[in-house]
């Protein structure tokens, strides 16, 4: 089906998938990226709108334009331009004409539409104490389409489970940025919490620290994403102190978190040891030395606190299973990359 079929002109009332985005984009835009196959569609990963620029699109090959028919090109000449009134028109969708409802997310840099899709902006900064307090002529928008891809954790969760206790392994997932590591976490969350029969994993209940919104995709509170029945979601909470909320209110078996990094962050997960609650989280990186020469992560590796450090990469295409090691003995239990 034409998605220009499933896209009215004024309410948009699409079927879920990344296409939900169209509603949220100024006519000229939307009318062209409907007109790219479903085929095309399935490959993006963004859609970068950059005032008085070409419209481009991140796809799992690279980066391409697209010019005013629809048709995706290699080089920027010929691309349609985005026009200030596109950007204007844009704003006020996704903001519901009322870009001051939304100054928090404004402050942080994003926003999550329905869907769980998030949306990062660029634009003039103002300052308050030499922190950002929100962000003024947004000329840049970056739409990152989000998107479940149930049972792609299959091939990591034999490594992760410790069958003799029935339990999670404290784990760790290192990726280069765009490297499959949200969607894995997300489908980890997602099994761990039904449970894992063939693996003796019972059902645990898990705790969800989602600081940016990115991992059950929220809206308005309300996980747009498939997380299991048995995990309670902290939306837009820093991760330091959504652990300690979650371990007294909510008593999870498995704490979860997207990219570890401040040194409260430690400290929170050290807690979370002491109440003998299993962690999940993830990390940038490409390697165990990449790790060792950022203090904090360094700290976090001489301390011994994963038993199970995962790597991604992009040997095989993206989210490319590259190895995992004991994270107590450096061992290796996976050395041949898996797609």
């Amino acid at each position: 089906m034409d998605l220009l079929q499933l896209v009215d002109r004024e309410h948009v009332p699409v079927p879920p998938g990344p296409w939900q985005l169209l509603c949220f984009l100024a006519l000229p835009v939307r009318d062209i990226l409907a007109k790219i196959t479903p085929e095309a569609w399935s490959q993006i990963e963004e859609i970068r709108l950059r005032q008085n620029r070409p419209l481009m699109l991140s796809l799992s090959r690279g980066d391409t334009f697209i010019d005013p028919r629809g048709r995706l090109i290699p080089a920027a000449a010929g691309a349609y331009l985005v026009t200030a009134e596109d950007m204007k028109r844009t704003l006020q969708l996704m903001s519901n004409c009322s870009l001051y409802s939304l100054e928090e997310e404004l402050r942080q840099g994003f926003i999550t539409l329905p869907g769980g899709h998030r949306v990062g902006l660029t634009g003039k900064a103002l300052l308050e104490g030499g922190k950002v307090r929100t962000l003024k002529y947004i000329t840049g928008l970056n739409l990152r389409i989000a998107r479940e891809l149930p049972g792609v954790a299959d091939k990591v969760m034999p490594y992760v489970i410790n069958q003799r206790e029935r339990n999670l392994y404290h784990t760790l997932i290192v990726s280069p940025p765009q490297g499959g590591k949200t969607t894995l976490l997300r489908d980890m969350i997602r099994q761990i919490s039904w449970g894992i029969p063939y693996l003796g994993l019972p059902g645990r209940r898990v705790g969800l620290v989602d600081e940016r919104s990115e991992i059950g995709g929220s809206y308005a509170g309300v996980p747009q994403k498939d997380l299991g029945p048995r995990t309670d979601i902290l939306d837009g909470c820093p991760k330091a102190e959504g652990m300690m909320m979650l371990i007294r209110a909510m008593s999870p078996q498995v704490i979860a978190t997207d990219e570890l990094g401040r040194e409260e962050d430690v400290v929170a997960l050290e807690e979370a040891l002491q109440a003998g609650v299993k962690l999940l989280t993830t990390v940038h990186g490409h390697s165990l030395d990449s790790l060792k020469q950022r203090p904090i992560l360094a700290g976090i590796l001489r301390r011994r606190i994963f038993e199970r450090i995962v790597f991604l990469g992009f040997s095989l295409g993206v989210g490319t299973l590259e190895g995992v090691i004991d994270g107590r003995t450096y061992s290796a239990l996976l050395a041949e990359p898996i797609r």
